[in-house]
């Protein structure tokens, strides 16, 4: 008998991960907009610059896939020298373990069995970690554990941030203590991110918050290896605080995501010596076609709330300097141009750095990869809509 659960996972399973190339590479205005682009060059750069930067300092990375959803990024950040990946659902996991990629952390805690029955599942053929913030995190995975293959507790830290993670060292140390004692189970380290400190903007500020808040973590691990629980994993930043806290000596690997991709909201950030944070390069951005040109001085693109997703600010024009966009519905976005521009727009491509990248991938199938402006091959985004 099928239950609910068994056919969500067939239907992951059932997904491609393979790239798909193209007969003959195409331009991007050849495209079925909109199109969610992908700049290969760029991408490789970032992933080998992250690479290149936490190593130099001794540090792991272990990119999240919950940025890009796409087991061939993942591949491309694990043969740069990542030492996993992180996803943020049980079911992101399953997509990046059929895809091949052999050590997952699940950064999200669960309290249902069905689900870290299949993470025991996975744990059989990759090296599956999870998130811990209570008891009943650690005795849900060891009864899942029992059955299958052996599982990773990793146990969450929260300091500020007040969305997932424990405050409490004797509910850290009880977790460290059933984990340790469990023989399904390893005792892996400690995950602390801060995710409300990523986009605060001005390196400085950023730099003095996030410190602050390693210090208390620092102290966390100090007190669990003073009780026997040494941290062979200490998880967590992000790509807001990269260059800060890999100076922070408890921390062994960094959680980066948007790195690979960039996107507006990081870019108004800013880095220790510019106003915009420009460590990494725009990859990732999207094509719209212009359909429309309801006044002289904008035109109406066939991309809206269904192609760009934003929590605080809009796509960013790449096409026409000084531009504008604004949202105009679920399929609809108005591009404002300066007054005095004169040239035709109307059937025109018009490109779009993302408002956040992460759920704006999840809006679309695929990424089209393309090269020296010309596009080469569709990267199925196998993990999209993977949110249980």
């Amino acid at each position: 008998m099928n239950t609910s659960f068994d056919l969500a996972l067939a239907e992951i399973r059932r997904r491609d991960f393979q790239p798909m190339k193209l007969d003959e590479p195409v331009e991007i205005d050849e495209l079925p907009t909109p199109a969610l682009l992908l700049d290969e060059q760029a991408l490789q750069r970032n992933i080998d610059k992250m690479a290149g930067f936490l190593g130099g300092r001794g540090k792991g990375f272990r990119p999240h896939g919950k940025t890009h959803k796409c087991p061939l990024i993942a591949h491309r950040q694990r043969a740069a020298g990542a030492v996993g990946v992180c996803v943020a659902k049980v079911s992101e996991a399953v997509a990046m373990v059929h895809a091949g990629i052999d050590d997952v952390l699940v950064t999200s805690p669960i309290t249902n069995l069905a689900k870290a029955r299949i993470l025991a599942d996975l744990a059989e053929s990759a090296r599956i970690s999870i998130v811990v913030d209570q008891l009943q995190g650690v005795e849900l995975l060891a009864q899942a554990a029992a059955d299958g293959g052996r599982l990773g507790v990793v146990a969450d830290i929260d300091i500020a941030m007040g969305r997932t993670g424990t405050r409490s060292d004797e509910v850290l140390l009880q977790i460290a203590e059933l984990a340790t004692s469990t023989p399904v189970l390893d005792f892996r380290g400690v995950q602390h991110y801060a995710g409300h400190i990523m986009h605060i903007e001005g390196y400085e500020s950023r730099k003095e918050r996030s410190l602050a808040l390693w210090e208390a973590v620092t102290a966390k691990v100090e007190l669990l290896s003073a009780r026997g629980f040494p941290c062979e994993i200490v998880t967590g930043c992000g790509t807001g605080t990269y260059n800060i806290d890999s100076e922070v000596a408890a921390i062994t690997d960094l959680q980066v995501g948007s790195y690979v991709f960039m996107d507006q909201e990081y870019r108004l950030i800013g880095s220790p010596s510019a106003e915009l944070f420009d460590d990494f390069e725009v990859s990732l951005t999207v094509a719209t076609t212009a359909i429309s040109q309801p006044t002289n001085r904008a035109i109406t693109v066939d991309g809206g709330y269904k192609v760009f997703a934003s929590d605080s600010v809009n796509p960013e024009p790449l096409s026409i300097a000084e531009s504008k966009f604004r949202f105009a519905g679920d399929e609809h976005g108005v591009l404002i141009y300066p007054e005095g521009y004169q040239e035709p727009l109307l059937g025109t491509v018009q490109r779009f750095i993302t408002p956040h990248c992460d759920p704006t991938v999840n809006l679309h199938d695929a990424f089209w990869l393309h090269r020296d402006g010309m596009v080469i091959e569709r990267w199925p985004i196998t993990a999209r809509g993977c949110s249980w």
